[in-house]
């Protein structure tokens, strides 16, 4: 017999006592469990209100979250052995000091691809340099290729160089004399910085040339060269290579190959500090 037609035999008052007694239960338990599901949106609705207006306690339980989910995944890197990854810094390619050739104008990006292959550097940094030149040569009223010209000489466009007395980064400021310059910069070691390294050699440049009245003569000062003999041909050397980047510019077939100018340190420390202290203060 199946379970309805041991219900419809028994009494008619008890049959419909049972019945009303599963419709209870039935009843109660739906009650229960919309109470029940009220309660936790309640609580939800609580927590989320307290997170609202609790921000270090939100911030403290996010970082505590983060830290927890940082800690696993560097937990499983190192059990994978891949170091790689496990310093992995997407965003570091913001600091990178490079540009795709193919953002420049014609002018600007036949300069970079001469400047790559002449002094075998790669394109896309050279590309940000010479952008660079040119938005800063702009604002100062310098000539871009004259910028160029002076990296070139002064460190064949290598960031770090170092002179012998102090001269520093692509444009081989006297970081010691110019320090208030690279205050704007957060200090003297963005001395090594190619793009803050460029912004005030231009600066410097500028100035030189202000009081030199005429550009050989400033570029002497530059050198400092002001009060010396000579300054081993170092402004026909730069004036020299800007000829060739004008050319370039014009659109004309410059061979890369053609005799580079390479500076000869009229700053090295020939004889006594006397000339060497006149370079410091000139440069």
């Amino acid at each position: 017999m199946t379970a309805r037609s041991d219900l419809l035999s028994l009494p008619r008052q008890a049959r419909a006592a049972l019945v009303l007694f599963i419709k209870d239960i039935g009843q109660g338990l739906l009650v229960v469990s919309h109470n029940t599901l009220a309660l936790v949106g309640f609580a939800v609705v609580a927590v989320g209100l307290v997170f609202a207006s609790q921000a270090d306690l939100r911030q403290q339980l996010e970082g505590q979250v983060l830290g927890w989910l940082n800690a696993r995944h560097e937990a499983r890197v190192e059990a994978s052995g891949d170091v790689l990854a496990l310093m992995a810094e997407p965003e570091a390619i913001t600091r990178a000091t490079a540009v795709d050739p193919k953002e420049l104008t014609r002018q600007q990006a036949l300069v970079a691809n001469y400047l790559a292959r002449r002094y075998r550097v790669a394109p896309e940094p050279v590309s940000r340099l010479v952008k660079e030149a040119w938005e800063v040569g702009q604002r100062a009223r310098v000539d871009p290729t004259l910028i160029l010209s002076i990296m070139a000489i002064e460190s064949g466009f290598n960031p770090f160089a170092q002179s012998a007395v102090g001269a520093q980064g692509l444009m081989q400021v006297m970081t010691r004399v110019h320090d208030d310059k690279y205050e704007a910069f957060g200090g003297n070691l963005a001395a090594f910085d190619p793009i803050t390294n460029l912004r005030v050699g231009v600066q410097v440049l500028k100035e030189c040339i202000q009081r030199a009245g005429s550009l050989e003569e400033g570029l002497r000062r530059y050198v400092g060269a002001t009060n010396l003999p000579d300054d081993t041909g170092y402004a026909a050397r730069v004036l020299a290579e800007q000829d060739l980047l004008k050319a370039v510019v014009q659109g004309r077939n410059v061979s890369p190959s053609a005799p580079r100018p390479i500076r000869e340190p009229a700053s090295a420390p020939a004889t006594g500090g006397e000339q060497v202290a006149m370079t410091a203060v000139m440069r």
